[in-house]
């Protein structure tokens, strides 16, 4: 079966413009203005498709990429509180998947360094180094396209034991996070959720934001849809991470994003936020059951 053609400048596939002439040639791109009936969405997945004639830039190529965009943001300067050692979560895999639900029910709490440090390691936190191949970037929790990592997590919260209330941005490389802006914003930031009730309700609020170029300078199109598919692991092991500590969290799609944007003070192109999540204690009925 034959596919429509890939267009040019953001078109609607049109699929009386004729088949690819075959699988290893380049798809004529047609010039086709945009209809009133075009869907970004099908145009974007179509483009971020991989095809036979595609080709990867060579490696040493994207070895001095990879050298050139540091695996995280260094925020030089800031003040920085170091994180525990993540603690070793008990709950066998099994039951936290079994158990992990969407925490309608948030209870006031605070959190502590070991838990804030057990939640962003397992999160995207890095397991191991690389140093034996000539890729030499440190491994994550989670799977990466070509492990170029393009993610980075900010905290907010006013409720962390021992770290002041404001927005912080956890590095990595160092396990540790840098404050960006001192004070509580909480109130700011429920402005900012379709539910302004889930910052309010929650302890923490976790960014997930991407700096694409990490990814695409290698996969283009397709380094878009790996940096949101790596968005959807990170959240996952948050979630785990955080059923296994006891802990109720929401993920949230439902936010303006560039209002999330401009409160991380990043420009929603290059970098932008993707997805969200937070977290706290668990409700009044919850099973509360901790391994």
């Amino acid at each position: 079966m034959n596919r429509p053609i890939r267009p040019l400048f953001g078109a609607a596939p049109r699929p009386e413009l004729g088949p690819v002439l075959d699988s290893e040639s380049i798809a004529y791109r047609a010039l086709v203005p945009p209809s009133d009936d075009e869907c970004c969405w099908e145009t974007y997945h179509d483009n971020s498709k991989t095809e036979r004639h595609d080709r990867p830039p060579p490696n040493d190529l994207v070895r001095a990429r990879m050298a050139a965009l540091a695996p995280a943001l260094a925020y030089e300067g800031y003040p920085t509180i170091a994180l525990p050692p993540p603690p070793d979560l008990t709950m066998p895999i099994g039951a936290a998947i079994r158990a992990r639900v969407t925490g309608r029910d948030m209870a006031s709490c605070a959190l502590d360094l070991d838990q804030v440090s057990a939640l962003l390691f397992n999160a995207y936190g890095e397991t191991r180094d690389n140093a034996e191949t000539t890729f030499p970037r440190p491994f994550r929790t989670v799977p990466s396209g070509g492990a170029l990592y393009p993610l980075d997590l900010y905290l907010h919260s006013a409720r962390i034991a021992g770290a002041p209330p404001g927005l912080y941005y956890y590095d990595p490389t160092r396990h540790q996070l840098r404050l960006v802006r001192r004070g509580d914003q909480t109130h700011k930031l429920s402005g900012f959720f379709v539910q302004p009730e889930l910052p309010l309700n929650s302890a923490a609020q976790l960014f997930i934001t991407a700096f694409f170029e990490r990814s695409t300078f290698k996969y283009r199109d397709r380094g878009y849809r790996f940096a949101l598919l790596e968005a959807g692991h990170v959240a996952q092991n948050f979630n785990l991470a955080g059923t296994a500590l006891g802990l109720a969290v929401t993920c949230v799609g439902g936010y303006f994003d560039r209002d999330v944007d401009d409160f991380l003070q990043i420009d929603g192109i290059t970098r932008s936020t993707i997805y969200a999540q937070v977290v706290g204690g668990r409700g009044i009925g919850a099973d509360t059951t901790h391994w």
